[in-house]
């Protein structure tokens, strides 16, 4: 039998998701496969700093009372001081330093600003550690939601109009704000471009309500995107890289059914509030479906992604739309991404095996 891999697992972070990345560490800690892997759970509190975290899944459950989160508990986790190194230190809080072990995999399971847009991802460069994931330019990419239309759209992939304005255009010239929701036309969304898990999302059915949406949007990024409105079913798929030389592939897709609640925000995706129901797999016709994966993988391929990611459309009268794409999505057991390839075949530890494996074939062939 080989030797087991060592995974630090990275979760927390500075973002407004830092207890959404805490509940996805509680699922993994809990499934991680501990025969294969042994797991140093490292922790980013609020403020940034890394500390070595309990390896207790219990710990990080998801409550709608109590939000999990990572507190300064004084330890201070050191990365490699060079590229030729593996081994992570930590210096407990009396000052005494000790090895953690030499890591085989970082697996950052971290969302939004400070941790799924290319900036864990650079450090781990500068350190030569492996990880789990995309790399510098697709995290970037796929988190700010004006480069990822943008992209999308040069490569033929049909996404909704929008209009992105900044803090300074909101203050200077806030005309142009109204001006752009009224050519967009109501219902429109108005949402931050680097943002995720529906945080500071509005939906805007008068120009009244624009001023409030701003604000809130405002409040977790200074470039904000007012978006048409797309009536159509509101329709999920997970994306997972192939191993070297191999294709991407798309699971069955799930669909998000409004039944007393305007979209898809926090609350119903993680706190499990009322007015959504998660159907996996949807209901689609066979060429519906072909076409959603095929758009999926492109959009995948067209920002350079790897390791793993959620797509989700708008099914509309007139075919796909493109919503977005999350290159480090919600991966707590009942998230859509794992949802859909446990309709596809595979466990969450099967899952998760998956992503290491394939991260781990990626790195020892350089690519």
């Amino acid at each position: 039998m080989t030797d087991k891999l060592t995974v630090a697992l990275l979760f927390g972070g500075r973002s407004s998701e830092h207890s959404i990345s805490c509940a996805t560490a509680g699922g993994i800690l809990a499934a991680i496969d501990r025969s294969k892997y042994d797991v140093i759970p490292v922790g980013i509190t609020r403020d940034g700093a890394f500390v070595l975290e309990d390896d207790d899944a219990a710990k990080f459950a998801l409550n709608a009372d109590s939000l999990p989160e990572v507190v300064d508990n004084g330890t201070r986790v050191r990365w490699p001081e060079s590229a030729t190194e593996r081994e992570l230190t930590v210096i407990d809080p009396g000052g005494a330093g000790r090895l953690l072990g030499a890591v085989d995999i970082v697996f950052p399971i971290l969302h939004g600003p400070y941790g799924e847009d290319g900036t864990i991802q650079g450090m781990l460069e500068l350190t030569g550690l492996p990880y789990v994931g995309s790399g510098v330019l697709a995290s970037a990419l796929g988190m700010d939601k004006h480069f990822t239309k943008t992209v999308f759209r040069q490569a033929s992939i049909p996404v909704a109009p929008w209009r992105t304005i900044t803090a300074d255009d909101w203050a200077d010239a806030p005309g142009t704000a109204y001006a752009a929701v009224a050519a967009l036309g109501f219902p429109a969304f108005v949402k931050p471009a680097r943002a995720g898990s529906s945080v500071g999302v509005s939906k805007v059915a008068r120009a009244e309500e624009l001023a409030d949406a701003m604000a809130t949007a405002l409040a977790e990024d200074n470039k904000v995107l007012i978006e048409a409105g797309v009536v159509g079913r509101e329709i999920e798929i997970a994306v997972l890289q192939g191993r070297p030389g191999e294709p991407a592939r798309a699971s069955v897709a799930g669909e998000v059914v409004l039944t007393g609640r305007d979209f898809y925000d926090f609350a119903a995706k993680y706190l499990d509030a009322p007015g959504i129901d998660l159907v996996c797999p949807a209901e689609l016709e066979g060429d519906e479906f072909a076409e959603m994966q095929r758009l999926a993988i492109l959009a995948f391929e067209a920002i350079g992604a790897a390791g793993l990611a959620r797509v989700d459309f708008f099914l509309t009268a007139d075919g796909w739309v493109i919503n977005e794409i999350n290159t480090m999505p919600g991966f707590t057991p009942i998230s859509m991404f794992p949802t859909c390839w446990l309709a596809s075949g595979y466990s969450y530890p099967e899952l998760i095996d998956e992503l290491i494996e394939v991260a781990v074939a990626h790195a020892a062939h350089g690519s």
